[in-house]
């Protein structure tokens, strides 16, 4: 960890923005930890935001301390991104404890770090900064103000670019990186990704939105075209049939109704996708499937048993994408006063199978239901 400790010690000063510890290597302890330059009673101290499940937790550090605290964090993690005025460091820890250090020049105006401790909440896309596509799309003004009744609109944006960020050390540099959106409606969170990842972070990016509404495919392609954004296209067309590609590094599937969501799942793994990015809709399925005179008593209620219906759709999704090799979590999208669709799943391809078919198979047969999903992914050929 030495190389991580003379990263540390050489860029926690007046350059420091922010760094972001991920991937952690066992399911205890924290799943990510966020660090920051905050001011309390005019000294600069780093706050440590650190997450388990839903909860997030702080702890202020001295800026001498603050050092040895994060490297100490980053044993139990593999990568870290960590940002300053003048560059951007990208920190992988192998399975065998080799560190690798990659360093990205800041080609942007450097733009100070926040360090007010009682601040407003920093966005990626930041108020007060006009961006394109936001203004078409109605989210904020010429002059980079967030309309009120679209703020939500910016949130929920904005936390998507938040799990985005988190999976950048998957994505290769030094070649054309492939996502698919399936489902990509009005686009909003399509354009940004592209505009995050191109614009903003510099990456190689191809990116394909897929709809069935041929008058909003056309709209998001001249939206494209004005941009210059050459590497965003929309098609139209249904994620069953889709085979424009054999091979994609992210699918995202954003409220794909019902099995829709299913199918774009078992082609994220037949694609070998190293990252999928998931908001299930509408999971019908299982909610018709479902008997069980154990929990008869519960499921004797609509409401109910339509929402156990859903989360037990969402796990087994889960189970079934680490039984192909990736690391499934089930995160909260967005606050569930906005919108009931607030599930997010999202794998990264790690090539370890899980071995819980068993587990599995009991829970569907407690509940006598069969997944598309799980048959999906046990058809032989291609979707």
């Amino acid at each position: 960890m030495k190389e991580i400790r003379r990263l540390l010690a050489e860029n926690l000063n007046d350059m420091f923005i922010h760094a972001v510890l991920s991937n952690p290597r066992t399911r205890e302890g924290w799943s990510k930890v966020k660090a920051r330059p905050v001011l309390i009673k005019e000294e600069r101290m780093i706050q440590l935001e650190m997450f388990r499940g839903n909860q997030a937790f702080h702890q202020n550090v001295g800026m001498v301390e603050a050092g040895e605290a994060i490297a100490g964090l980053m044993e139990s993690m593999k990568q870290m991104q960590l940002e300053t005025t003048e560059a951007l460091y990208t920190v992988l820890i192998s399975k065998k404890g080799k560190v690798t250090v990659k360093k990205k020049i800041q080609k942007k105006e450097p733009i100070p770090a926040d360090i007010s401790h009682n601040r407003r909440k920093q966005y990626i896309l930041r108020e007060g900064v006009p961006v394109p596509f936001l203004t078409d799309l109605g989210v904020m003004t010429e002059e980079g103000k967030v309309i009120k009744s679209r703020f939500d609109k910016f949130r929920q944006i904005n936390r998507f670019l938040e799990f985005i960020e988190d999976i950048l050390p998957q994505l290769e540099r030094g070649r054309e990186v492939t996502i698919l959106d399936f489902g990509c409606g009005k686009s909003y969170l399509t354009f940004a990704m592209y505009y995050y990842l191109h614009e903003l972070k510099g990456y190689d990016v191809r990116i394909i939105g897929l709809d069935l509404k041929s008058d909003v495919i056309r709209r998001c392609n001249e939206l494209s075209e004005t941009y210059g954004y050459s590497k965003l296209r929309f098609l139209e067309g249904n994620i069953t049939d889709y085979t424009g590609v054999e091979k994609v590094d992210m699918v995202v599937t954003l409220h794909a109704c019902d099995t829709a969501t299913d199918f774009a799942l078992a082609k994220a793994v037949r694609w070998d996708a190293k990252v999928i990015l998931s908001v299930p809709c509408c999971q019908h399925e299982l909610n018709a499937q479902m008997k069980n005179d154990v929990l008869g008593p519960v499921m004797k209620y609509g409401l109910l048993k339509e929402r156990f219906a859903a989360l037990v759709t969402d796990g087994l999704r889960a189970q079934y994408l680490e039984r192909e090799g990736y690391d499934a979590q089930i995160l909260e999208f967005i606050d569930m006063e906005h919108t009931p669709k607030n599930i997010l799943i999202r794998a990264v391809k790690t090539g370890r199978k899980r071995e819980n078919q068993d587990t599995i198979d009991i829970c569907e047969e407690f509940l006598h239901v069969s997944p598309t999903l799980g048959r999906l992914l046990d058809e032989k050929g291609e979707l």
